[in-house]
C-alpha cells in the first residue's frame, strides 16, 4: 500500500470528521466536548473548551447568537440543543486559573481603527502572536459598542475584565481620538506595519479605501483585505459571532501578510462548512430542551446540565458498534488503516499490529454498515498477503487452520467420484469439510436423499473449498486448490455442483464462476425428504452465516423451507444483510481465540430464542457458546440418537478430523465396496483422556494423533523425561512446524495423557 492508497482509505472513514455544530461555528468550537463536560459536572473542563476556541470567552459566552443550534443533530429528534444559553452558563461560573501565553514578540506592529467585538478579537490574538498592537478609539472607555447590550446579560464588568487581560497581553489603548479621522487614518497606514478597521465601531469615512455603490467598504470576505495595501477590515455584520470571526480571519491574514507567506492557502475551512460526518439516529428518543426557571438569569447549574446531557454526543462509529473485533482494538478504521500501514512498512522492529491483522473474521459486516463503505475486511486481507509474500506471517497465526485445511485435501478425506454404478454424473455433491467434520452422518443421508430424487446421477467430491487458504493470505495455495477442484471437476465431466456450506459457495462464485452451483437447500426445496423433526412449538431464530451476506435468495430460501415445515421464525436485530460472524470465519478463532469466544457469546446472546443455523462451523461454534443451536440439515435428516438437536455438542477438532476420515471409509466401503487403507502405526496407539484434560487440549488446537505422533517417536526413540515422584513421562517432538510436549504415563493397552502443550513456531538458525 503505498501514501496515496492509505489516504484514500483514510478518507473513507469519516468517525474525525467534526459535528454538525463545530462545523457550522464561524469559530469552529468544540461543542461536543464542551456539552459533555457540562453534562458531566466538569465545569472547569467546559470553560478550557471556550478558552481554547473563543476570543474574550467571557464577552461572547454570554452573547453569543450561536449558528451552530441551527445544524445541532438534536433537532431531527426533538429541540436542538440550546448551547449559547450552555455557553452562558458557563461563564457565569468562576473560571479556572487559566494562563494565556503570548509567543515572543515579533518587533512589528498593527494598528486596530475602533474598540469593537471585531477589533478587541484582532487585539486578543495578534497580542498572542507577539505583535505590538495599539487600538485606537475615541471615547473614553474600550468597547462602547458592547455597552449597549443588556448590563444584565453582559455587565461592564465583565467588558472591563476582557479588555483588562488585553492590557495584561500587551494592548495599548488610545482614547479621546477619532479613528475615523485623516489623521490616525495617516498614523496607523504609516507608523505601524499593518491596520485594522472595526466597522462595527467606525465608519471609516476618513480613510482612503475603494467602496462600492452603496458606501460600504469593498472587503474581500476570507482575506478580510481592502483595496489599501496593509490595511484590513471586518465588523460589517450583526452577529457577534460573526464579528468576532471576522476579526479573527483579519488577524490571521495580517499575521500572515506580515510574515509574507501566502495569506490564503490553507484556509479552505476557516469559517463554516459541510462536515460528512454521519450519525444513525435509530432508537434516539425525542426530547425537548430544559426550560430555565429564570429566564433573565438563564439556566442553573443543574439545569444546564440537564440540558448538556440531550447532547448527542455526534460521532459515527458505526462499524465498531456492531464488531467486537472493531472494538477491541479501542480505536476505528481510519486509525485501523495507519497502524496496518506502518506495520507493513516496519523492515527491523516490533510488528504490532499483527494480531489487528489477523484477528479480523473478513465478514465485511463494518463495509455494510459504514455510510463509506470502508471495508476492514479488504485492508487485512491485503495486509496479510503482503505478509505472506515478504515473509512476515507469524506462522503462530493460521497454521492450525492450514494444516486442517491439508487434512481435509489428503488420502485420509478428498474424494472424487461418479455415483456408485454410473460414468458420469449431472450433479456433484460438495458437502464441504466443516459439515462432514461436525455432522457426518448427516452427509451421508443428504447424499442418498440426492441420489433417489436427482435424475442423471450425483457424484460426490469430499475436500475443502480453499477458503482457510485464501482467508490466511496464501495465495499460491490457495489458487492451488482452486486449481485441483476445477480439474477434478473437469474430469468428472462439469456436472453442476451442489454445495451445502455457505462459505463454499461464497468461494465457488468468487474464485470459480465457470462452475455452475446451486445451493442444497434449493434442490431441498423443490425436493423435500419425507421425514422431519416434530414438536417445535418455540419460535426459532435464524442465524445467516457472514458469507451469506449478500445472498438474498439464499436466504429467502431458507426461510420458506422453515415456513413451508410450519415453524415460527424470529429475525434477529443484526440479521440478513447486517448478520454477525460466529467467530470462525477470517481464522479469527485461530489468531485470537478469546476474541473469537467473545464474537460467539455476543451472538449469542441476540435473542433468548433456539437459534437455526444453515452454517455448520456456524452452528458448532454458537453450541460451544453455550447457545441452544439446531442445524438446518437438523430438521430434515434427523439423527434418531439425538432427541433434542439443539444440544448436540460441538465436536472437537481432533473429533473434527476422525469424522472426515470415518466418512471417507464408509462411504468407501458401503457405496463402492473398496477396504479403507490401513492406519499408520501412530494411529493405532490407544490413548485413554479426561473430559477435562481434552478440553484443554482443543483448546490449545492440539490433535489426538499429534499426541501419538509424540509419544511413539519418544517410546521408539528414549528421548523422554522422567518424573519418579510423579511416574510420569514427558517428551517432546515436531512433525511439523509445530513443538509438542506430552505428559503422559503408561497404561495397560495404551497411555494416560496428563496434559500437553505446543509451540507453533519455527527457530531459525543464525
Amino acid at each position: 500500500m503505498d501514501q496515496q492508497a492509505l489516504r484514500d482509505l483514510e478518507y473513507r472513514c469519516i468517525q474525525e470528521e467534526p459535528p454538525w455544530c463545530t462545523a457550522a461555528c464561524p469559530l469552529h468550537v468544540d461543542v461536543r466536548t464542551f456539552a459533555g463536560s457540562i453534562g458531566q459536572g466538569r465545569w472547569e473542563d467546559a470553560w478550557k473548551v471556550l478558552h481554547k476556541h473563543m476570543p474574550l470567552p467571557g464577552i461572547l459566552g454570554r452573547i453569543c447568537d450561536a449558528p451552530c443550534e441551527a445544524r445541532c443533530k438534536r433537532r431531527e429528534a426533538g429541540d436542538a440543543v440550546r448551547i449559547s444559553t450552555l455557553e452562558r452558563a458557563c461563564v457565569q461560573t468562576d473560571p479556572p486559573a487559566l494562563r494565556i501565553q503570548s509567543l515572543p514578540a515579533k518587533g512589528k506592529s498593527v494598528a486596530l481603527a475602533g474598540s469593537g467585538l471585531s477589533s478587541l478579537t484582532a487585539a486578543w490574538d495578534l497580542a498572542r502572536k507577539g505583535y505590538a498592537v495599539t487600538v485606537f478609539e475615541a471615547l473614553t472607555l474600550p468597547g462602547a459598542s458592547l455597552r449597549r447590550f443588556d448590563p444584565q446579560r453582559l455587565p461592564a464588568a465583565v467588558i472591563d475584565e476582557g479588555t483588562a487581560i488585553l492590557t495584561r497581553l500587551g494592548v495599548r489603548f488610545e482614547f479621546g481620538c477619532n479613528p475615523n479621522s485623516k489623521d490616525v487614518a495617516h498614523r496607523c497606514l504609516n507608523s505601524f506595519d499593518a491596520a485594522y478597521l472595526g466597522l462595527d465601531a467606525v465608519t471609516g469615512e476618513g480613510w482612503d479605501v475603494e467602496r462600492d455603490s452603496g458606501g460600504r467598504i469593498r472587503i474581500d470576505p476570507k482575506s478580510r483585505e481592502t483595496s489599501c495595501a496593509g490595511l484590513f477590515a471586518g465588523g460589517q455584520t450583526d452577529s457577534p459571532v460573526w464579528l468576532v470571526a471576522q476579526g479573527r480571519w483579519a488577524a490571521t491574514s495580517i499575521d500572515r501578510y506580515l510574515q509574507n507567506v501566502s495569506i490564503t492557502a490553507g484556509r479552505d475551512k476557516e469559517g463554516p462548512y459541510e462536515t460528512r460526518l454521519f450519525t444513525s439516529l435509530v432508537d434516539v428518543a425525542p426530547e425537548p430542551a430544559v426550560i430555565e426557571a429564570d429566564p433573565d438569569r438563564g439556566y442553573s447549574p443543574v439545569e444546564a446540565e440537564a440540558e448538556a446531557r440531550r447532547c448527542l454526543q455526534c460521532e459515527c462509529m458505526q462499524c465498531v458498534k456492531v464488531c467486537a473485533y472493531l472494538e477491541r482494538f479501542r480505536a476505528y478504521p481510519k486509525k485501523y488503516a495507519r497502524e496496518v500501514y506502518n506495520n507493513l512498512s516496519i523492515v527491523m522492529g516490533e510488528h504490532k499490529a499483527n494480531r489487528l491483522i489477523n484477528a479480523c473474521s473478513l465478514c465485511g459486516l463494518c463495509q455494510r454498515v459504514c455510510p463509506n463503505d470502508f471495508a476492514m475486511q479488504d485492508l487485512c486481507l491485503q495486509a496479510r498477503r503482503a505478509m505472506v509474500d515478504n515473509g512476515k506471517m507469524p506462522p503462530s497465526a493460521h497454521e492450525f487452520a492450514l494444516l486442517d485445511m491439508t487434512f481435509s485435501q489428503g488420502e485420509r478425506f478428498a474424494l472424487a467420484r461418479h455415483q456408485p454404478g454410473r460414468g458420469a454424473s449431472a450433479h456433484l455433491f460438495f458437502p464441504g469439510c466443516q459439515l462432514c467434520a461436525s455432522a457426518p452422518g448427516q452427509v451421508e443421508k443428504v447424499y442418498a436423499h440426492l441420489r433417489s430424487e436427482l435424475p442423471g446421477g450425483v457424484g460426490l467430491m469430499l475436500n475443502c473449498c480453499g477458503a482457510p487458504a485464501h482467508w490466511a493470505g496464501r495465495r499460491e495455495l490457495f489458487e492451488a486448490q482452486t486449481a485441483q477442484i476445477e480439474a477434478q471437476w473437469n474430469a468428472l465431466g462439469k456436472p453442476r455442483l451442489i454445495l451445502a456450506c455457505s462459505t463454499c459457495i461464497r468461494i465457488f462464485k468468487d474464485h470459480l464462476p465457470m462452475l455452475p452451483t446451486v445451493s442444497l437447500w434449493s434442490v431441498l426445496e423443490v425436493n423435500r425428504p419425507d421425514a422431519m423433526v416434530t414438536g417445535i412449538v418455540r419460535p426459532l431464530a435464524v442465524h445467516d452465516p457472514c458469507t451469506t451476506r449478500y445472498e438474498t435468495e439464499l436466504q429467502d430460501c431458507v426461510r420458506r423451507l422453515l415456513s413451508e415445515a410450519g415453524l415460527e421464525i424470529e429475525e434477529l436485530a443484526l440479521g440478513r444483510d447486517e448478520t454477525e460472524c460466529c467467530g470462525f470465519g477470517g481464522l479469527m478463532q485461530n489468531a485470537d481465540p478469546e476474541l473469537s469466544r467473545e464474537v460467539s457469546h455476543r451472538r449469542s446472546g441476540r435473542s433468548d430464542s433456539d437459534y437455526i443455523a444453515y452454517c455448520a462451523m456456524c452452528r458448532d461454534n454458537l453450541a460451544a457458546a453455550g447457545k441452544r443451536v439446531i442445524h438446518l440439515l437438523d430438521l430434515f435428516f434427523p439423527d434418531p440418537r439425538q432427541s433434542d438437536p439443539a444440544l448436540r455438542p460441538r465436536p472437537g477438532w481432533s473429533r473434527r478430523q476422525e469424522n472426515r476420515a470415518r466418512l471417507k471409509a464408509r462411504l468407501l466401503e458401503k457405496l463402492w465396496n473398496e477396504v479403507p487403507d490401513e492406519m499408520n502405526a501412530h494411529q493405532t496407539i490407544k490413548l485413554e483422556i479426561s473430559p477435562e484434560v481434552a478440553e484443554r487440549l482443543d483448546s490449545r488446537r492440539i490433535l489426538v494423533e499429534d499426541l501419538q505422533q509424540v509419544i511413539q517417536h519418544a517410546e521408539a526413540s528414549r528421548e523422554r523425561l522422567f518424573h519418579p515422584a510423579s511416574g510420569r513421562y514427558k517428551a517432546a517432538y515436531a512433525p511439523y512446524k509445530v513443538t509438542f510436549w506430552v505428559e503422559y504415563t503408561p497404561a495397560a493397552d495404551g497411555y494416560v495423557v496428563h496434559n500437553a502443550y505446543a509451540h507453533r513456531m519455527e527457530v531459525l538458525g543464525p
